[in-house]
């Protein structure tokens, strides 16, 4: 009976294979998203539709300053939902735009309003990103833990310690500007004071993005002597690097991406370690409950199993489960395909033993892989 309604529920769901290369290269044009999604790419410095204060909201003209009247049109900016306090706004005119809006928030920062079908398969398209992640994963962290080994402070031997903070905290990378202007930081760009080192022992305090207190505790006494020697440079930024000259430089975001990208030869950001990180704590956490015989269950598991990930990544679980969990991680949970797959892969990575890389990450690895190629699909269909 369970059978048959999931191969029905598969067959409604009017799933399609998901093809790798193109997902692959959607992940990083954006572009190549808008066309296979079947919409235009633009632009908003294209002439569009803007936004007027009027009596009783708001009116929208067209270049040539004539009003919208359009009842189709109209419907469609209101569907958008653009805030009111929104200023500079900009509206696509063609319905299939891959943009669909943008504007300006009260704080100034530049905000979009996308079309469906383009969010779709971008999403898509990060997660097929992700086995890319996955490949490279051991690259990453055979380089890191040759680099942690150099003599003192030079470039690659810090990045390396903030790459390993990065894996050990699931903290963010940081953004110059939010520190700036916010006053809420992320490992790039914490200061001095955020930072205490006592022996082998690290404590990282500090606000971060929405003004949430971040917290960890690292004991490695490798990393320790590393933080402690950056701390005690000259400067009021925690993570800086000396160069062959005793120069010191800063460690930003910029430069931890471009030291990614120089072990992988891959567009890999330090976003894709959150990304990656709550795919398989999910997968972890739903396999501790193992497969529940009813569908009430399940779905409990997985609300679980998203307010764990959420607690470890600091984030909302709305914000967790639609930007960090590959939705097939869920879906394979609920009809079994996932610690189905989980058990074989891990069973086979005992005996393969895939260096810089734990069971649980290769078994969910294995199934991402099988879901991307679509075997998974076919699997619930049969």
């Amino acid at each position: 009976m369970r059978a048959a309604a999931l191969r029905q529920k598969a067959n409604d769901g009017k799933r399609r294979k998901i093809d790798t290369v193109a997902t692959l290269e959607a992940a990083l044009d954006p572009a190549v998203a808008a066309k296979r999604a079947q919409l235009r790419y633009v632009h908003d410095s294209m002439p569009g539709i803007t936004r007027h204060a009027a009596r009783n909201g708001f009116d929208y003209r067209v270049p040539d300053g004539s009003l919208v009247r359009d009842i189709a049109t109209l419907k469609r900016i209101r569907a958008l939902a653009i805030p009111p306090a929104w200023t500079d706004v900009w509206i696509c005119r063609d319905p299939n735009g891959h943009l669909q809006a943008t504007g300006r928030d009260q704080r100034g920062r530049k905000q979009y309003r996308y079309h469906p079908r383009w969010r779709e398969v971008r999403d898509e398209a990060k997660y097929g990103k992700l086995l890319i992640f996955a490949r490279v994963l051991p690259l990453i962290r055979a380089r890191v833990e040759e680099d942690l080994k150099r003599p003192g402070l030079p470039r690659e031997r810090v990045l390396a310690a903030v790459v390993r903070l990065m894996e050990l905290t699931l903290f963010r990378v940081g953004n110059a500007e939010y520190a700036r202007n916010n006053k809420s930081f992320g490992l790039t760009t914490l200061r001095d004071r955020h930072a205490r080192v006592d022996g082998s022992h690290i404590h990282l305090s500090f606000r971060g993005k929405s003004g949430n207190r971040y917290e960890s505790n690292i004991n490695d006494r490798r990393l320790a002597r590393i933080v402690k020697g950056c701390r005690d440079l000259p400067g009021y930024e925690l993570f800086q690097y000396l160069d062959d000259e005793r120069n010191q430089h800063a460690v930003g975001s910029e430069e931890v991406n471009a030291y990614l990208r120089e072990i992988t030869g891959e567009e890999i950001t330090a976003k894709d370690f959150r990304t990656w990180a709550g795919t398989h704590l999910a997968a972890a956490a739903l396999r501790g409950f193992r497969q529940l015989d009813t569908e009430s269950k399940r779905k409990k598991a997985i609300v679980r199993a998203v307010e764990k990930v959420a607690r470890h990544l600091g984030n909302t679980p709305a914000v967790c489960r639609r930007c960090y969990i590959h939705p097939a991680i869920l879906d394979g949970y609920v009809d079994g395909t996932l610690l189905e797959a989980m058990a074989a892969k891990t069973e086979a990575y005992l005996k393969e033993n895939i260096a810089h890389m734990s069971a649980e990450e290769a078994a969910v690895t294995a199934f991402l892989r099988l879901h991307l190629a679509g075997e998974i699909e076919e699997r619930r269909q049969q």
